[in-house]
């Protein structure tokens, strides 16, 4: 009824019909951009009545590149423990899809590694990232103390798909140690790329914060490599053209104030670190 109404206000259909089936027509896609906008600036408009009320309660969209899923929601859990009037929403997505998202004003805040480029944003760091060579605890690799560089180059790499920050530390430290490795094998999804390190098919450079888990119950080796572990960091960023609203605020000094201390409680770094 609501959809029939709808498109009796906007005088054409907006949906084709196939059986039980809808999807969007082209005067439904165009009228989705704009509904889109109207969302965002009914959004924004909200967002300056509650600093003016500096109240810190209301909906808000936390993006989050998929390296963050290990250890963000559990901070968030906290954050919601102490401001339970605010409603988090998390998604997720790579740097270009959460710029994407912040400029439509779709979301608050992200936690991401790299800020986006051709974006106006406000990167804060607020934790040290490590990103760590993996292999199958059988692998040559993880036998050795001293890895040398150079002998990453007779080794296949599993790689994150191009536009993500993983895929860009391995590029950064291949290029400076000038490294073309074997054969390169490109997935999308970090957990598939654990499954394919620990059945043997590669090697892969990612982020330590994603192997707890396996590291401590021996099913994935960090072996000490050199130039590794490639220290990045996390950052909490938003839109450098949009005022925060309050309850954007309190997150973000929450996580600038206990992102570090959360993800030091969660990983043991030292000990995968040497």
């Amino acid at each position: 009824m609501q959809v029939k109404e709808l498109e009796g206000q906007v005088g054409m259909p907006l949906f084709d019909r196939i059986g039980q089936r809808l999807t969007l027509s082209t005067a439904g896609e165009y009228y989705l951009v704009y509904a889109r906008r109207l969302l965002a600036t009914l959004k924004e408009a909200d967002d300056a009545m509650a600093r003016f009320k500096r109240v810190e309660s209301g909906l808000l969209t936390v993006g989050m590149v998929s390296s963050a899923k290990y250890f963000l929601p559990q901070l968030l859990a906290q954050f919601h423990r102490e401001h339970p009037a605010i409603e988090v929403r998390l998604r997720l997505g790579n740097r270009e899809q959460l710029a994407a998202w912040m400029t439509a004003n779709e979301v608050d805040l992200s936690v991401m590694g790299r800020s986006p480029k051709d974006f106006a944003s406000r990167a804060e760091p607020f934790a040290m990232h490590p990103h760590v060579l993996v292999t199958a605890p059988g692998h040559p690799l993880a036998q050795g103390e001293d890895v040398p560089a150079l002998a990453l180059a007779r080794e296949p790499f599993i790689v994150r798909e191009p536009g993500s920050g993983t895929r860009a530390a391995l590029e950064d430290y291949l290029e400076r140690h000038r490294l073309q490795p074997v054969q390169v094998m490109e997935m999308n999804s970090t957990e598939a790329i654990k499954q394919a390190v620990m059945a043997g098919l590669g090697v892969s450079l990612i982020s330590l914060h994603t192997i707890g888990l396996e590291w401590r119950n021996g099913l994935i080796a960090a072996p000490a490599v050199e130039g590794l572990p490639l220290m990045r960091r996390w950052h909490v960023v938003s839109n450098a053209g949009k005022l925060r609203s309050p309850a954007a605020e309190a997150l973000r000094y929450f996580v600038l104030e206990r992102g570090e201390a959360h993800l030091a409680a969660m990983f043991a770094e030292r000990d995968v670190l040497g």
